[in-house]
């Protein structure tokens, strides 16, 4: 089983993320903020050992989606 934690942010920023991500393939705004805390933290380290050649994929094809590829 994941342990999770929380993290607050600003109500106006959630409320930002939530219009963002809206039909970009993420399902929350929980789910698009660790997904870009941990590319920020890849990128910290060089790269991310956990991340498995499906996950570099799903990774891909929503930059794709987001309009960054």
């Amino acid at each position: 089983m994941r342990k999770r934690t929380t993290v607050s942010i600003p109500t106006a920023l959630y409320w930002q993320l939530e219009e963002m991500i809206r039909g970009r393939g993420f399902t929350s705004v929980s789910e698009y903020a660790t997904y870009v805390l941990r590319e920020v933290v890849a990128l910290k380290k060089g790269k991310d050992p956990h991340l498995t050649p499906e996950d570099l994929e799903q990774i891909r094809k929503k930059l794709e989606a987001l309009g960054y590829i």
